[in-house]
């Protein structure tokens, strides 16, 4: 059964208009817009059938097509990338896979094992409807959420999850509170929620459906409208292996995907 990777992308970015074409330069000089490595990200999976693009907005479509991706373009009504990813999947030809993946298109340092594993979760898990990935914080990806929020900036989400990894809630806050500091290298009962998610077809299908609820709304995570409406949300907890993980959600973030990209 196959495994198809949509990485949704859209220009009208209320907190970084034009997003996706923000040109990112690596180390060794190379430089790619942001929808670009994305995309390379993507390629990278093991066991993946499909790679494709979902858009509303032909500058992106032409960024793409200038380094061969594929792309859906979808409707201008998309409120977030699940409702994107479901509307790109009604438009594919082909038959229907098994597992979409999200893969959110400023995501671009997600490591391919991420994805990989978060797929194995969702196999191995037949009674939930959607997977996404959970990193835990050590005590330096702590204090860089908290130096955010202090500053007013949106970092990364976090998540908590009971009983078999079933998600309980996502926050742009800092949760669960812990009342004390860690050394930098200390791991954290803190988890940072990575924005990557597999979604059963049918979950998918009906997520366009649900009416949006007062904790997605606060929140502005479309995640929550599944756990507002009952559906499972698995956590599948994965490892950085030494790499360092960052989803551009401000203009400030630019130079720190830079640096990682130099690193990695």
């Amino acid at each position: 059964m196959s495994v198809v990777i949509i990485i949704p992308a859209r220009y009208a970015s209320t907190r970084y208009p034009g997003k996706p074409l923000v040109p990112l330069r690596a180390a060794d000089g190379t430089s790619r817009t942001l929808i670009e490595w994305t995309w390379h990200a993507g390629m990278a999976v093991r066991g993946i059938d499909r790679v494709v693009v979902a858009t509303d907005d032909d500058r992106i479509a032409q960024d793409c097509a200038r380094f061969g991706a594929e792309v859906v373009m979808t409707s201008e009504d998309c409120a977030n990338g699940t409702e994107r990813c479901a509307d790109a999947l009604q438009r594919m030809e082909g038959a229907s896979p098994e597992i979409v993946v999200n893969l959110q298109g400023d995501a671009p340092l997600t490591p391919p094992w991420f994805v990989e594993d978060l797929v194995a979760g969702l196999r191995a898990n037949p009674g939930a409807d959607v997977a996404t990935p959970v990193l835990r914080c050590d005590g330096r990806a702590l204090s860089g959420f908290r130096e955010d929020r202090q500053a007013g900036r949106v970092g990364g989400t976090t998540a908590v999850f009971g009983t078999g990894n079933r998600a309980l809630y996502f926050s742009k806050e800092v949760i669960p509170y812990t009342g004390r500091d860690y050394p930098p290298a200390e791991p954290t009962p803190v988890f940072h929620h990575v924005g990557v998610y597999a979604y059963r077809p049918e979950a998918l299908s009906v997520y366009g459906k649900l009416i949006p609820g007062p904790l997605e709304s606060l929140e502005g995570l479309e995640q929550l409208r599944f756990l507002e409406h009952g559906r499972d949300i698995l956590c599948v907890e994965v490892e950085a292996r030494g790499r360092h993980f960052w989803e551009l959600n401000n203009p400030e973030d630019v130079v720190r995907i830079e640096t990682i990209l130099g690193v990695a």
